[in-house]
């Protein structure tokens, strides 16, 4: 299971947060940390990483949130309740964090955490499958990012032993950059038929990157259903215009 779990951090601010998630990895036994575009890329010198400077050393630098999924099947993101409308299930973490202990007994899957500051952007949170929560109290409901870190993979490695086991083998689900290439496959065909507007298209694509991600699709139906719609697009390309 701690092979199969991917941390990633967004936009991070301080390189000391950076350290001490690093070194809640390391209490639990977790080590594949990727980053996306942290302000200060000096985090690898983070002296809150005690015992763990291995895995800031073999940490990923990402340019896009997109580019630190590659190969995750199921990605989770973390938030506070918040007034926000977040367009995923959201889910405690005690419940959360069973349902991504059933995923890593065959799949890969990534945990997301917000910057500091602002937490995980309605775009970033268009990349999760779905989202989980620790239950602090509604006054102060933000944490420490290190914390935050620890708190969920405490949860997740509590009663690893006792995760449920499938008693037959799921077909292997879609990883993130299949399904991204269906997003954008799907998001050009909106644009070609005029439905995604110039000024709509934003919010067009992020409502699109949700639903797919809300289909559950395997990695087979994934392919499947990419190569009809390139096929679609082909033909629309090929399409004469239309005569007024």
């Amino acid at each position: 299971m701690s092979d199969a779990l991917r941390i990633v951090l967004v936009s991070s601010r301080n390189p000391l947060n950076i350290g001490a998630a690093a070194r809640a990895m390391s209490n639990f036994g977790f080590a594949d940390l990727r980053i996306v575009n942290p302000y200060e890329v000096a985090f690898q010198e983070a002296r809150s990483a005690v015992k763990s400077r291995y895995i800031l050393e073999r940490a990923q630098v990402c340019s896009t949130v997109a580019e630190a999924l590659e190969g995750a099947t199921l990605v989770v993101g973390t938030t506070a309740l918040g007034h926000r409308d977040l367009h995923a299930p959201l889910y405690r973490l005690e419940t959360g964090a069973r349902l991504l202990r059933e995923h890593l007994t065959g799949g890969k899957a990534a945990l997301l955490f917000g910057s500091e500051k602002f937490g995980l952007s309605n775009e970033d949170m268009s990349h999760c499958h779905w989202l989980t929560r620790i239950p602090t109290r509604e006054a102060h409901g933000s944490m420490n990012l290190g914390q935050a870190v620890a708190i969920c993979l405490y949860e997740l490695k509590r009663e690893a032993d006792e995760a449920a086991r499938a008693e037959y083998p799921k077909a292997e689900a879609a990883a993130s950059e299949h399904l991204e290439r269906l997003t954008g496959v799907l998001m050009e065909l909106l644009t070609i038929s005029n439905y995604a507007q110039e000024r709509t298209i934003e919010t067009t694509e992020l409502k699109l990157r949700r639903m797919v991600r809300r289909l559950s699709l395997s990695q087979h139906d994934a392919e499947v259903l990419l190569g009809m719609m390139r096929q679609v697009l082909w033909k629309v390309k090929q399409a004469p215009p239309a005569e007024m």
